[in-house]
């Protein structure tokens, strides 16, 4: 039965969760063997904005918003609100009020496969939101979900305490438990696009820089002489 709130689960410490956020969404994703990533349908309302924190999760029942006010307690300094409802609905589950009671403890974001409103606030505000739509249709009161349990939001599973990570690209999820790990290859990634950036820059192009030659070659790619093919073509 729904009504479930786990108090204080284990948190990845803010330390690394910060060292996550100064990677992209795509660098990330490719660094921890492309996993992660949420389905296209969640996207951003604002743009030029790249958050990072812990994730709190939450179920909510179709067309009622009430554990999003419950989950708001279990928020610390850090986190980001992600919230799924037990069936698909698109109403505004979320808007300023929510919003500012959130930011006042220091969260940093909501990722919601569900409806947000106030957006125009939203941005003003300086409350990062991605969403699966956008809707001014209200909610109800008085149905219950869960806090803090592993939930399935957008085709991925997410824990909580999980790392969130999303920007203009959309969201990807880091396990705890390979935060470091998958801060250190994005790190190496990075590099190795800088590096990758000096040689397009120098003037060479993907097929060298990849080193793509021999694969192509081996699928079998033929380069024809346009007077022979427009031969070949016309017979």
């Amino acid at each position: 039965m729904p009504g479930v709130v786990v108090t204080d689960p284990p948190r990845t410490p803010l330390d690394q969760v910060d060292a996550l956020a100064a990677f992209g969404v795509a660098t990330i994703h490719e660094a921890q063997g492309r996993t992660g990533l949420l389905g296209s349908s969640i996207t951003p309302i604002q743009q030029n904005v790249r958050v990072a924190g812990n994730a709190v999760t939450v179920t909510v029942a179709p067309g009622d918003n009430t554990m999003i006010g419950v989950a708001v307690e279990q928020c610390q300094e850090g986190d980001i609100l992600v919230v799924v409802p037990t069936s698909p609905c698109d109403m505004g589950y979320f808007g300023d009020l929510l919003a500012t009671s959130l930011k006042a403890r220091g969260v940093r974001g909501l990722v919601i496969e569900a409806g947000v409103r106030d957006v125009a606030d939203l941005r003003e505000m300086g409350f990062a939101v991605w969403s699966s739509h956008v809707s001014a249709e209200g909610t109800r009161k008085g149905a219950l979900g869960d806090v803090n349990v592993p939930i399935s939001v957008a085709g991925r599973i997410v824990e909580p305490g999980d790392v969130v990570v999303a920007d203009d690209d959309g969201v990807v999820i880091v396990p705890r438990a390979q935060a470091p790990a998958v801060a250190r290859a994005s790190r190496e990634r990075e590099e190795k696009e800088e590096r990758a950036r000096a040689r397009y820059l120098a003037g060479e192009i993907a097929l060298d820089v990849n080193d793509m030659r021999p694969m192509i070659e081996k699928a079998g790619i033929r380069y024809v002489d346009y007077q022979a093919w427009k031969e070949e073509a016309d017979k």
